[in-house]
C-alpha cells in the first residue's frame, strides 16, 4: 500500500488534541489516531469528535484491547473508528473476537505487538486469525533506554503479508528508514504533539517519507551514552529534576557564576572542613569535562578559591560544586567559571592532606559516585547516576519538547491554566 503517516494523538485534553490534529492534517497527515491516554482520559467522545471534526479521514483508535473484545470494537466502531488496536499480548479467542466484531461493523483490526517475545510466531497468528494489520510498537519506556524496533519490523516483514505500522519515537530523520525496513504505516506521536509548529513537523515526516530522504530535526530524538552530554548540556536542571520525579537535586548549594551551564562526569573529593589540599589534588587528577564535587562537611573555611580555579581552567575542568565555602568569587566570575557552593566566605582553611579522592560521597542527603553526571544551571545541580543517565536524559529531553508545544499554545493568548484544564485534574 501506500505509505501512509498515522497522527497518534497522546493527549490528554480532547481540545489540545483536536487543535494538534488541525495542524497535522493540514501538514499532510493521512490518518488521525486517538491515542490510548486521550481515550482513557475521554473515552470515546475522543473518537466521535474526531470522526466529527474529520469526516473524510481514517480514524484510528488505539484501545490497546487485552479482553471483552467484541464489545469493546463494537463500542469504538459505532463512535466512528475506522480501525480498532488490540494487544498481541491478549488471547488468541479476544484477537478473534475483536476481528468478527469489526466485520460486523464495518471497521479494520490492527495488533499491536509491544513487549511480545515472539513477535514474528505471533505476527504469523494473528494474519491467520484475520487482522488486517500489525502493528511494530518501541514503548515509550523502552525508547527512553535508546531502544527501536526497525530490526523486528525487517524479520516480521518477511513473513506477513499484511500492512505493518510502526510506531515510537519516529522522526523525519527516521521515517525513511521505517519504510525501507517494511513499514507501510508511520505512526509518529510526539515529533507532531510535542512540536511548536505541528503542521511543519507533519509536513516534514510526510517529506521525508515520501522522498525516502531524511529531513533533519533537532528534536525528537533519543541517544545512546555516546551522545548524552549533548542532551544534558541543552535541557535544564529543572527538565532533569521532573524526569527524575522531583529527585536528584543537590539541595542548598547555589550558583557563584549565573548564566553558564556545566554539565559533566562526576569526579569526588572528600576532605574535612578547611583542608584544601585534596581538592586542589583534584585538579591534577581529574580529566578534561569532568565536575570536581567536594565533600567538606557543608561549612568554611573556603576549600576553593581564584587560583584553583586557574588550575581548573587550564586542566578543561567543567566546573566545581562544593559542599562547604569557596571564596574570589568576583574573579570566578571574571572568569566564567562554573562553580557552586554552599557558603562563600573570604577565609581559607590550609592544605594539611586529609581526605580521600574519588570515593562515594554524601552531599546533602544525595549520594555521589565519581562517574555520575552533574549538570548545574541558574536553578542549582542535579545528580545523576550514570546506570540510568541515558534513560535520564531522553525523558528530559522528552519534557522540554513537551513544553515547547505548550508554550506556543500559551502564547497564543492562553495561560497554563486553561491550556492543561487544570481544574479538571485536580485531585478529589
Amino acid at each position: 500500500m501506500k505509505p501512509v503517516l498515522q497522527v497518534a494523538l497522546d493527549f490528554v485534553n480532547l481540545k489540545r488534541a483536536i487543535k494538534c490534529a488541525e495542524e497535522a492534517v493540514k501538514g499532510g497527515a493521512d490518518w488521525i489516531e486517538a491515542g490510548t491516554p486521550l481515550i482513557k482520559s475521554e473515552g470515546m467522545n475522543a473518537v466521535r469528535a474526531l470522526r466529527k471534526r474529520f469526516p473524510g479521514k481514517t480514524i484510528v483508535a488505539d484501545m490497546k484491547i487485552m479482553d471483552a473484545g467484541r464489545t469493546e470494537v463494537e463500542i469504538a466502531a459505532k463512535s466512528g473508528a475506522d480501525i480498532v488496536c488490540v494487544l498481541g499480548a491478549s488471547s488468541d479467542s479476544t484477537i478473534k473476537e475483536c476481528v468478527e466484531s469489526a466485520r460486523n461493523y464495518g471497521a479494520k483490526i490492527q495488533v499491536d505487538l509491544i513487549s511480545i517475545k515472539d513477535a514474528k510466531k505471533r505476527a504469523r497468528d494473528v494474519e491467520k486469525f484475520g487482522a488486517d494489520y500489525i502493528g511494530i510498537h518501541c514503548a515509550i519506556d523502552e525508547q527512553m533506554q535508546a531502544q527501536e524496533r526497525f530490526g523486528q519490523l525487517k524479520d516480521i516483514r518477511r513473513v506477513v503479508n499484511i500492512p505493518i505500522a510502526i510506531a515510537g519515537g519516529i522522526n523525519s530523520e527516521t521515517a525513511p528508514k521505517a519504510i525501507s525496513s517494511g513499514a507501510s504505516i508511520i505512526i509518529v506521536g510526539g515529533a507532531i504533539n510535542k512540536a511548536g509548529d505541528a503542521e511543519q513537523s507533519t509536513r516534514n515526516i510526510k517529506k521525508s517519507i515520501t522522498t525516502l530522504k531524511k529531513v533533519k530535526t533537532g528534536l525528537f530524538k533519543r541517544v545512546s551514552e555516546k551522545d548524552i552530554e549533548k542532551v544534558l548540556a541543552r535541557v535544564s536542571t529543572a527538565n532533569l529534576s521532573d524526569a527524575m520525579h522531583r529527585s536528584g537535586v543537590l539541595k542548598g548549594l547555589s550558583p557563584v557564576t549565573r548564566a553558564i551551564k556545566m554539565c559533566g562526569k562526576a569526579f569526588t573529593v572528600r576532605t574535612y572542613p578547611g583542608d584544601w589540599a585534596k581538592t586542589v589534588e583534584a585538579i591534577d587528577r581529574a580529566e578534561a569535562g569532568q565536575v570536581i564535587v567536594i565533600d567538606a562537611g557543608g561549612v568554611g573555611p573556603a576549600v576553593w578559591g581564584e587560583l584553583a580555579t586557574h588550575g581548573a581552567i587550564q586542566k578543561g575542568i567543567a566546573g566545581v560544586v562544593i559542599d562547604g565555602a569557596i571564596r574570589d568569587v568576583q574573579e570566578i566570575r571574571r572568569l566564567k567559571f562554573p562553580a557552586f557552593a554552599k557558603i562563600v566566605s573570604p577565609a581559607a582553611g590550609e592544605p594539611k592532606g586529609f581526605g580521600e579522592i574519588g570515593i562515594p560521597i554524601n552531599i546533602t542527603g544525595t549520594k555521589v559516585f565519581s562517574g555520575d553526571y552533574i549538570v548545574g544551571d541558574d536553578d542549582g545541580i542535579v545528580v545523576i547516576q550514570r546506570q540510568k543517565a541515558v534513560e535520564i536524559a531522553n525523558r528530559a529531553m522528552s519534557i522540554l519538547e513537551m513544553e515547547v508545544r505548550l508554550r506556543k499554545e500559551i502564547d497564543e493568548g492562553s495561560t497554563l491554566a486553561k491550556v492543561t484544564e487544570l481544574l479538571k485534574w485536580e485531585k478529589r
